[in-house]
């Protein structure tokens, strides 16, 4: 939220009442904290961050953007910067870390304790977009062997600095994943009940190289809370959390939609994103379809001598490549889409392009009768004009429409993005593949 939403707080910080600001501030969500510190500018940003009481200066640190967390690093102590990388969850200390320059690393890494040193280096070696570089290693860990009393012992013992311990994880002595137990069933158990008897061993897991994508769709799949992550030898190293799967999906969702926009995609807010680079993300993507749009004119030149024969030919153009790029883009999202939540996999894409085909008929149908109504009140007492239109349509619909539905599914085959073969691509190759129907049907028909 910005700051100027909250006048008592920046009336209290530029009178640089320090205690009534901090009293404040305690009042509101972190969330809130962190925006408002966000429209700050200067040396308000610091002071705004050191008014806050140390047990909640890293929770509102890790709402900040990277940023204003690089601007914080650099204007505060290194003592206060060990309290803030100490308290922090790991997974957002590493998240934090990916994405500062190397001095900023290194002056936090000194400043870090070794266990967490350890932790967030073990963590910084995941591939990006991975189910390691996501997970956090607090959770709370339980042996088979204990009894409830025991198990809330535990609980009570390691929650403060745990993210999560609605889900507990049964582990043997070498960190092997045997069960899960969530603290509901605990609650319902008697106390000298033992874990072992209790636990589900039907556990839903996640592997360290796991795409991010997959623990979101396992999430979405089994109604998660947490995941637990293993390595190849079935060690449990963390968890994911479904705070960490939200952000997931809302990054994902964004670079496909940037994708389908044909723009290079940018995991930098857009009112933060200087012009230059804006403007090379999007430059790119229109040269390429530019050039690729060659093609299209190729293909006028080469038909040229059947303007000439029938120069009303060419007013009919503009409405064919519109509707063949929109029902190709059309086909196109809905596939995109059910990859996306893992209703479609390159393994249908046979079923994928009968079903397109069929729905491509019916479609082209009813657009060709409805156009040949049009063209015949246009130009009445020229019906083969109007055939010839019309069988042009919908050859373009049933074409484009195929192109749609198959295009992202190769794309996924070879490990591509399937939103790359979104609007602007689709409508560049249908364009040129709709031009080379049309001009032929005009010659068989009219010609």
């Amino acid at each position: 939220m910005p700051a100027r939403e909250y006048p008592a707080l920046l009336e209290l910080l530029k009178g640089r009442q320090l205690k009534a600001l901090k009293e404040q501030l305690e009042e509101l969500n972190v969330v809130d904290v962190a925006g408002f510190i966000e429209g700050l500018a200067g040396e308000d940003i610091v002071i705004a961050f050191r008014a806050l009481h140390k047990d909640t200066a890293a929770e509102v640190f890790s709402y900040l953007s990277y940023d204003m967390q690089e601007k914080i690093i650099r204007s505060i102590t290194d003592q206060e910067i060990a309290n803030i990388i100490n308290d922090l969850f790991v997974d957002d200390a590493a998240d934090f870390l990916e994405e500062m320059p190397a001095s900023v690393v290194k002056r936090v890494l000194k400043n870090a304790s070794p266990d967490v040193r350890a932790l967030i280096n073990q963590f910084l070696q995941y591939p990006p977009d991975s189910a390691g570089s996501i997970m956090t290693a607090e959770f709370v860990g339980l042996k088979k062997t204990m009894t409830v009393k025991e198990a809330f012992a535990r609980i009570r013992r390691d929650a403060v600095d745990r993210e999560t311990v609605y889900t507990c994880y049964v582990m043997d002595e070498n960190r092997h994943l045997e069960g899960v137990i969530t603290v509901r069933e605990l609650f319902l158990a008697s106390d000298d009940t033992l874990i072992a008897d209790i636990m589900d061993t039907k556990i839903i897991s996640a592997t360290t190289t796991d795409d991010q994508e997959r623990v979101a769709r396992l999430f979405a799949k089994y109604d998660l809370l947490s995941l637990p992550v293993v390595d190849q030898e079935n060690r449990l190293v963390g968890i994911v959390t479904v705070d960490d799967v939200v952000e997931v999906i809302t990054q994902e969702a964004t670079e496909d939609f940037q994708l389908m926009a044909a723009t290079s995609p940018s995991e930098r807010p857009y009112l933060k994103t200087d012009v230059w680079t804006l403007a090379r993300n999007r430059a790119v993507w229109l040269a390429v379809l530019m050039l690729s749009a060659t093609i299209t004119g190729i293909v006028l030149q080469r038909y040229e001598n059947a303007f000439l024969a029938v120069p009303l030919l060419v007013s009919f153009i503009p409405m064919l490549t519109d509707t063949g790029g929109n029902a190709g883009s059309q086909s196109a999202t809905l596939i995109i889409r059910g990859m996306a939540v893992d209703e479609i996999r390159p393994s249908d894409f046979l079923k994928v392009l009968w079903k397109e085909f069929r729905i491509s008929l019916v479609v082209g149908g009813l657009l060709a009768a409805l156009n040949f109504a049009r063209v015949m009140i246009m130009y009445p007492g020229d019906p083969v004009l109007a055939a010839t239109v019309s069988v042009s349509l919908m050859a373009v619909v049933v074409v484009a429409k195929t192109i749609g539905g198959i295009l992202p599914i190769l794309a996924k085959a070879v490990n591509a993005d399937p939103a790359i073969m979104a609007s602007p691509v689709i409508t560049t190759i249908v364009d040129a593949a709709g031009l080379l129907i049309y001009f032929k049907i005009v010659e068989v028909i009219l010609l």
